[in-house]
């Protein structure tokens, strides 16, 4: 009789628990945490990660190092504070981590001894770093960092009287690139690679030239040649997706090319044994997307061979195994994130599908990994019901090593989410998708509907944790997202559909989408909502201009016009050679029928449009462009100007969760319940 007391008293408590439970609110935001930037330590035993926190105070994210037992699970921290700590990387001996942190106001490297603990700041630049490396001796670290040149100033007035207040000089600009998305107008200079002492001291430039240098770099056994990806070409500036391979020598600081085509080569990693060269690349055929496959060069004769050409999806990192027999790498596939070992000889083998995306505002795909000596999986592991956690692949043996989130999500009913196929009412092409159920769905009901369009174009959504569809969700909707037409992780060919040819009938794969959630009966057809953001905004805009059926649009940080498009946005050069036949000028046609501007004669739905003030990708003239005409249209509309967000808007977590209430306040708006 007393057990069973016990265990009605527990099961009451488990239901008052379930009971309790609470949706997800737009001030959880601030507490959600993620991992990313896995670094396993040499003997396997701990993994290193970044976790990254919401700091409600300063409305930032703040990034701390922290270490993961692999057999007890015991969380430590390597650093703390409330500031940035990111980018760890092991010494070749595994007695250092050295990283970038913020802690004195600017990005500057640090060295922390591991058996010690002393940590000491070892650079003082007046730029940031990035993608340390350490020498193989562990004597010196690399690192890329901005070097400012001169400003042009072609005209200096003169005759200005002692103590006289003029007005600022002009800025001159005749530089193809002067602006960027996130960090404003551009300042003269470029991107160089730079060593210093691994105990501090000055630092030394290795590259020179008017050209950018970046990105992962890989040295030569011996520690006399570092290999790096940059584009050298004379026409680098309207050619920016032609970057080589090149080899630097340590001493004479000569540089040669090693590879030699037309296209983007990149990621240059030297085997554990020295004797191969891998890197990712892709010949270029100006088409809006190619798959990167994974080249492999032999140092000792020069012989060069693609080991994923089969693959069909594309290669995004590579890492060594550590005898040098193959390489792990990543790609994605149906939404999913894989991490796959690709033998020099031999077929490839999946490792794990369960890497998760750390962007956990909308659900996309990505993530990171690390491979250990003895052959161990370190990932970011998510799904849709957390953000990313470290996980583990041991023995073939999958588990998750942290439970980041279990303080803020446990007490939370999150949506359920559930993957669908469909086939497009266009041509029959396999379309996926999923919906997110509002917590304690009841089929029996009748739900509002929101479709919510991923960016890109080329991009992907997946089965991962987002943010913003949960709170959607929790506010009574049901969501769909999908993967239409154009979209990556599905193969070349599917992903070349829009080539020339967006938006088009990736219209109608979302609007099968649309009405196969319908047909299973549970929603309200007079409240259908819409939105979606960059790529997504586009086709929302390209939506309300060829159906009426939605009571109500969100066009988030959209382009309208793809002629005024490419003559303002950061990276013309690129969107002008690869998205379109050829110059606005030359086409205008074509741009104009591609464009949402060119219906807006049609569009009907109260349509609000959403965008950052500084968002130099997708720039607010579109967005004024779309607001103006559907004023003289006479269509219910409305502005959302976001202070100082650049094109990704959710940088600082309130902007996140503004993005959401304004949407959702749109929707309720335009409700007939």
């Amino acid at each position: 009789m007393k057990q069973s007391l016990v265990a009605l008293a527990a099961c009451l408590l488990v239901s008052g628990a379930f009971v309790n439970a609470k949706p997800l609110e737009l001030e959880d935001v601030f507490n959600l945490e993620y991992a990313n930037q896995i670094e396993f330590s040499h003997d396997a035993d701990l993994v290193y990660f970044v976790r990254n926190r919401m700091d409600i105070k300063t409305d930032k994210k703040v990034s701390n190092i922290w270490s993961v037992n692999v057999k007890s699970k015991q969380l430590l921290p390597v650093t703390s504070g409330v500031h940035n700590d990111y980018a760890p990387v092991l010494s070749p001996q595994g007695d250092r981590l050295a990283f970038i942190s913020t802690r004195d106001g600017s990005s500057q490297i640090y060295v922390k001894w591991l058996a010690s603990g002393a940590v000491a700041k070892i650079s003082n630049l007046t730029q940031s770093p990035r993608a340390l490396n350490w020498t193989p001796d562990g004597k010196q670290i690399v690192f890329s960092q901005f070097v400012p040149e001169t400003a042009k100033t072609p005209v200096s007035l003169k005759g200005k009287p002692k103590g006289a207040t003029w007005a600022k000089p002009p800025f001159f600009i005749d530089d193809v690139f002067y602006r960027a998305d996130g960090a404003g107008y551009s300042k003269p200079g470029f991107t160089h690679i730079f060593k210093i002492d691994a105990n501090g001291g000055n630092a030394q430039q290795l590259t020179s030239g008017h050209y950018n240098h970046g990105g992962s770099v890989s040295f030569s056994s011996d520690g006399n040649t570092l290999y790096f990806s940059a584009n050298r070409h004379a026409e680098h500036e309207l050619k920016i997706t032609n970057s080589e391979v090149y080899a630097l020598d340590m001493t004479s600081l000569e540089i040669k090319a090693v590879t030699n085509r037309v296209g983007p080569d990149s990621a240059p990693s030297v085997s554990p044994n020295g004797r191969f060269l891998a890197y990712i690349g892709y010949d270029d055929k100006r088409t809006n997307y190619e798959n990167a496959n994974i080249y492999v060069i032999d140092l000792e004769n020069g012989d060069s061979r693609v080991l994923t050409e089969e693959l069909d999806r594309s290669v995004e990192s590579i890492q060594w195994d550590s005898k040098s027999r193959g390489l792990y790498y990543s790609y994605d596939t149906q939404g999913k994130t894989v991490v796959a070992h690709q033998p020099l000889n031999g077929k490839a083998k999946v490792i794990t599908d369960q890497v998760g995306s750390v962007s956990f505002g909308r659900p996309y795909s990505g993530g990171d990994f690390d491979v250990s000596v003895k052959g161990d999986v370190a990932f970011t592991m998510a799904d849709t019901q957390r953000p990313a956690d470290v996980g583990l692949v041991q023995r073939g043996k999958t588990e998750r090593l942290t439970q980041l989130n279990e303080d803020a999500l446990a007490s939370k009913t999150l949506g359920n989410v559930e993957e669908i196929w469909v086939k497009s009412k266009h041509d029959q092409l396999e379309v996926q998708g999923w919906i997110v159920y509002p917590p304690n769905f009841d089929k029996s009901k009748k739900y509002p509907l929101v479709l919510e369009i991923h960016g890109g174009p080329v991009a992907n959504y997946g089965p991962h944790f987002s943010a913003e569809a949960q709170l959607f969700a929790a506010k009574g909707n049901v969501v769909l997202y999908m993967n239409p037409r154009g979209s990556d992780s599905y193969g070349k060919a599917f992903a070349q559909t829009i080539h020339h040819n967006y938006p088009s009938n990736d219209f109608d794969d979302l609007m099968t989408g649309v009405d196969a959630v319908i047909k299973k009966g549970f929603i309200d057809e007079s409240r259908l909502f819409v939105t979606g953001g960059s790529g997504g905004g586009v086709l929302t805009a390209w939506i309300v201009g060829h159906t009426d059926r939605f009571a109500a649009a969100v066009v988030a940080k959209p382009v309208i016009n793809w002629f005024s498009f490419v003559l303002t946005a950061d990276f013309y050069p690129f969107f002008a050679d690869y998205w379109f036949p050829g110059k606005p000028w030359e086409y205008t046609e074509h741009y104009m029928k591609r464009s949402p501007i060119s219906y807006v004669g049609n569009v009907k739905t109260p349509t609000m449009l959403l965008t950052g003030d500084a968002d130099y990708r997708t720039p607010i003239s579109e967005t004024e462009q779309f607001y103006q005409a559907l004023k003289l249209q006479g269509v219910e509309t409305a502005m959302v100007r976001i202070p100082d967000a650049s094109h990704g808007i959710t940088a600082r977590p309130s902007n996140l969760m503004n993005k959401v209430a304004y949407i959702q306040w749109w929707f309720d708006k335009h409700s007939n319940k």
